[in-house]
């Protein structure tokens, strides 16, 4: 029996969903290692021994996976963001299109077409927004970057590359200014400071640049000194925004923004459509990419132009919207409203009149709809990582559309409502995963769901 600080000869057979490489002790137990990879033969010191598994860290690799590359970046190791940075990204690919397909069969129960992975055609600086932490280090250094993994701890980052560029230059403005002026930062042990979050987003077709600081009050010290630096050092900048945020929590953004220049908001294309972006507004982080999901989605709707698309969880409407002209009538159903208020301006904008939002849940959603004697034909599901939940699918099975397009961000929870629905007669005829997070542990999905007797 192995024990900790035992060191092993290893060899990896396989992956977790969320990055550690898998290999078994001459006895049979998993012992789990981080940035190890398939086909790896490691020395792994042995950290930590459970009944039935063990972790462990890389103390040499013995010999290499043939997919094993090196990683790219100097933060990898102590970063939290990226899990895959070691490994080809053809072999990326196949571990999250297996990941879906598990999840699927093991957790769903369902056997069905899973179509190869949509990849990405960037794996580097594709990210349109960036939510940075600020911290101090122990010499009262200002710290800016990310989390270390399943950690409050901030690793120190000038340019990351799965960002724009100019997101470092943001960066290095933001770190100027605060060597220039007395604005404390944020203690997340104390609740005291002021600057919290540097949260950044980018018009990828527009080339529009929001700059948006997180703090623990109503404003920064000289934020004239600030607007000046950032529209001297930015030649795309749009807009800065002062969030408030006074709450002692995880959640990033608080529920006040104060423009301090420009209008607040930036546009960006998506599918030939144009949408406004403010700071709470839902937007897919990598564009390009959710082009190619949201073409796939319009596939699996196949529609008509007679059909009444009924868009649930849609947001700010995107998702429906891309879809409106395809079909007679899009309601869109999303319970937040200020999401409701953007969606109606982003249809209004687009000049797409068969178009209406309801400020509700599902089911009250689905009551209205019925009272107006209104059937949906299809319908588009985008829920959170939680999944919709046995009681959103039968209010949908209770509305009987001929088709659901179910987008997943999380294969789980995507697995667990497909076996609700196959409950109440809906057949889940294909998955196709896509890759929205290179590098990351993410995978999204995209299933096409079809009522096994079509309502007539």
């Amino acid at each position: 029996m192995i024990k900790k600080n035992d060191i092993i000869e290893l060899s990896v057979t396989s992956a977790t969903a969320e990055g550690s490489g898998v290999g078994k002790t001459e006895d049979g137990m998993a012992v789990f290692v981080p940035q190890s990879a398939v086909g790896d033969l490691l020395r792994v010191r042995i950290l930590k021994v459970k009944k039935t598994y063990a972790f462990g860290k890389i103390e040499e690799i013995i010999t290499p996976a043939p997919e094993r590359i090196t990683p790219d970046c100097e933060n990898f190791s102590r970063c939290g963001g990226c899990v895959w940075r070691h490994i080809s990204y053809k072999e990326e690919c196949d571990l999250k299109r297996q990941k879906v397909a598990d999840a699927v069969e093991r957790i769903g129960g369902i056997q069905t077409n899973i179509r190869p992975i949509i990849g990405s055609e960037r794996v580097l600086r594709y990210r349109n927004k960036a939510q940075l932490p600020l911290g101090l280090s122990k010499d009262g250094e200002v710290q800016m970057g990310f989390y270390a993994f399943h950690s409050h701890r901030i690793i120190d980052c000038a340019d990351c590359a799965l960002q724009p560029a100019v997101f470092a230059d943001v960066m290095r403005l933001t770190r100027d200014f605060l060597a220039q002026t007395d604005n404390s930062i944020y203690d997340e042990a104390t609740g005291k400071g002021r600057l919290r979050h540097l949260y950044i987003r980018l018009g990828e077709v527009t080339d529009e640049l929001m700059v948006c600081y997180v703090v623990n009050g109503n404003g920064l010290k000289q934020e004239d000194v600030l607007v000046r630096m950032l529209r001297e050092g930015l030649p795309n900048l749009k807009t800065v925004i002062i969030n408030s945020n006074r709450e002692k929590t995880n959640v990033i953004l608080g529920g006040k923004n104060r423009v301090i220049y420009g209008s607040g908001v930036i546009t960006d294309v998506l599918c030939g459509l144009t949408f406004t972006i403010s700071p709470f507004s839902f937007w897919q982080v990598n564009r390009a990419q959710a082009e190619r999901l949201y073409a796939k989605a319009r596939e699996y709707a196949a529609l008509t132009g007679e059909e009444t698309l009924l868009d649930l969880y849609c947001g700010t409407g995107t998702i429906g919207l891309t879809m409106a002209r395809d079909c007679k009538q899009l309601i869109g159903v999303e319970i937040i409203p200020d999401a409701v208020k953007d969606a109606e301006h982003n249809a209004a904008v687009n000049s797409i009149c068969n178009a209406r939002f309801l400020c509700a849940d599902a089911p009250q959603a689905a009551a209205q709809l019925e009272r107006e004697g209104a059937r949906p034909d299809v319908v588009i599901l985008d829920p959170p990582r939680k999944g919709c939940g046995e009681e959103l699918v039968r209010t949908i099975g209770k509305m009987a559309p001929d088709r659901v397009v179910y987008v997943s961000c999380d294969p789980a929870t995507l697995a667990r409502d497909l076996k609700y629905f196959a409950e109440i007669g809906y057949e889940t005829k294909e998955v196709t995963p896509v890759d929205m997070f290179p590098r990351t542990a993410h995978v999204e999905s995209v299933c096409r769901i079809s009522r096994e007797k079509p309502h007539k």
